[in-house]
């Protein structure tokens, strides 16, 4: 690849991410108005927020856990926000036993009650593991979440709430679903008392 042809394919994938988020700030206003309440009462209520998602989704799931456990912007109390992702034993341990498929519905009947919100992160919206975890935590009375992409997938008929990145391309909703977590953070932390 030449330097000029390089240069254009980053000004292109520049340009591609802007355009998307533009269309993000015109799309997204109803569900995370609707997604900051959901998250809101449900830590007021003394619930948690219990985010998975594979690959990059499970660093992003990591990633709007941590904001939340430690603080976004402001000092104030912890909140009990846990990203299913962290513990790599239990993930492998899941895996080897029952099968991959498996990890988070079993870690959702461990964690997740009836008053939380599971968060379910997947760019297709057919992660096999996603969909049975937000299952499980539907069955348990949890009020359920999907971060997907444009289409949906099978995610979006489960979920009780769909967050649509506004494209097909993966990193595209990779950085939507982290723009959407931060703002999620934000307006948690504003409307919850310190």
């Amino acid at each position: 690849m030449t330097r000029a042809s390089q240069a254009e394919r980053i000004q292109e994938s520049l340009k591609e991410a802007a355009l998307v988020k533009l269309k993000l700030a015109e799309e997204a206003l109803p569900i995370l108005d609707d997604l900051s309440r959901v998250w809101t009462r449900a830590l007021v209520r003394g619930g948690k927020i219990v985010l998975f998602g594979n690959g990059g989704s499970a660093a992003d799931a990591q990633h709007i856990a941590a904001e939340l456990e430690g603080r976004y912007e402001r000092e104030r109390r912890p909140w009990p926000v846990l990203a299913l992702t962290t513990n790599a034993s239990a993930l492998t341990a899941i895996g080897n036993d029952y099968g991959f498929d498996d990890v988070f519905e079993r870690l959702v009947r461990a964690y997740v009650r009836k008053g939380d919100v599971a968060v379910g992160l997947s760019t297709s919206g057919n992660s096999r593991n996603v969909i049975a975890g937000l299952k499980a935590a539907k069955r348990l009375g949890a009020v359920t979440v999907a971060f997907t992409g444009r289409g949906g997938g099978k995610v979006a008929k489960i979920a009780d709430h769909v967050f649509r990145a506004p494209s097909d391309h993966t990193p595209r909703i990779q950085e939507c679903h982290i723009t959407a977590g931060h703002i999620l953070c934000e307006m948690v932390e504003l409307a919850l008392p310190k």
